[in-house]
């Protein structure tokens, strides 16, 4: 590729990161996407879960079917970064390398363009609200993807911390289970003098987080790893006369798989429900933010670790799963694929830290290693 057409991507991906948008408000984002891939000639682009967009490459009915996804979203963060790209957003960049992974794609889609399938599709999906959890389902129950029915997934994220350019991937869960628990305390409140005569869930609050402790294990190697953080917690008002009579706890669960999310979570909800016996005081649970674990399938794994010596690219193998959460996983649990990382550099911030960039010469290795599993099928 002329360095001329390699500049183009990256001033995209600039472009992108200068105008960020938060989960299901990619409007400007899904529309600058939409013209700048308009010259790579997809055989059908559609608009999908609102703020997404499908590109299909191919007609025929007749051979394999591969879906490639890129997350499009960014972040509630003010970033720190002063170089040229910056964010011109308050409150709002680029700081888990959405935009590059978006270029990626894009430069994916400029590459099946110079090479038509002769047989099967392939679909590229710009996916939104990836950091809420919620698009990969919104792209599943949009009626716009019946008709795709992908034979394999794929997607890919930046790993900061590992050499650049350094593919990584493992067979099974990939990505942790992820998901929040919301538990609301519905007592009464009195006269802080008399809190007999009311029902303050203060204590009640405090036992449960503490017994939840009891059901972590730290050791991200093991098959039963559990984190459990405690990330938001509220209590009454601050009026000094009043004894509170509501509270809420909220937790950020992670396990290995998803199996292992659900007995966590009704161990929680057992402890609850014996706790608060007899206290009067009602509870209400709920769960947002929900990450299915990125399960990578045998064969799909050994795709990705052949596509990446066949380029000479640096390869390595996890041996655990990483602890953060990708909605990706819902795909993953529904079709054979795999989700695999490159490296964005060991001196990279890590994602989601404020001074967080993603790596501009990662856009045509990662390209091009896409596009090498995909010959495997289409050849």
């Amino acid at each position: 590729m002329t360095a001329e057409k390699s500049a183009s991507f990256v001033a995209f991906r600039r472009d992108l990161h200068r105008f960020p948008e938060i989960s299901g408000q990619e409007v400007q984002t899904q529309q600058r996407i939409k013209a700048f891939v308009a010259p790579f000639t997809p055989d059908q682009t559609t608009e999908i879960a609102t703020t997404g967009l499908l590109l299909q490459y191919g007609t025929a009915n007749s051979g394999p079917v591969t879906l490639i996804r890129a997350d499009i979203d960014a972040l509630p963060i003010q970033e720190v970064n002063t170089f040229g790209h910056k964010s011109q957003v308050e409150g709002v960049s680029h700081k888990c390398g959405h935009d590059g992974h978006a270029a990626i794609l894009a430069r994916l889609a400029s590459l099946l363009a110079e090479k038509p399938l002769q047989k099967g599709r392939v679909y590229l999906l710009f996916q939104p609200a990836e950091e809420t959890g919620q698009g990969a389902e919104a792209v599943l129950n949009d009626p716009e993807f019946a008709t795709v029915r992908p034979d394999r997934v794929f997607a890919l994220h930046n790993l900061p911390s590992f050499a650049p350019g350094t593919v990584v991937c493992k067979p099974g869960p990939f990505t942790a289970a992820v998901q929040s628990l919301i538990v609301k305390f519905k007592g009464k409140v009195s006269h802080s003098a008399e809190p007999e005569k009311g029902l303050n869930p203060a204590y009640l609050m405090a036992d449960f987080t503490l017994k939840s402790r009891s059901l972590i294990n730290p050791n991200p190697q093991s098959d039963d790893f559990v984190s459990i953080t405690p990330v938001y917690t509220t209590l009454g008002e601050k009026s000094y006369g009043i004894s509170a009579g509501y509270g809420e706890v909220h937790l950020t669960l992670r396990t290995r798989t998803s199996q292992k999310m659900e007995r966590l979570t009704s161990q929680l909800l057992n402890i609850l429900a014996i706790l608060s016996v007899g206290t009067g005081i009602e509870i209400e649970t709920g769960t947002t933010e929900v990450f299915f674990a990125n399960q990578n399938h045998p064969d799909a794994f050994e795709e990705v670790k052949n596509a990446a010596h066949k380029l000479g690219f640096p390869f390595s193998e996890k041996q655990e799963p990483f602890r953060w959460g990708e909605d990706f996983g819902l795909f993953t649990q529904r079709y054979p694929g795999a989700m695999f990382g490159i490296g964005n550099g060991e001196n990279s911030p890590a994602l989601h830290n404020d001074d967080y960039d993603f790596n501009d010469d990662l856009i045509e290795p990662a390209a091009r290693l896409f596009l090498a599993l995909l010959d495997r099928h289409y050849q």
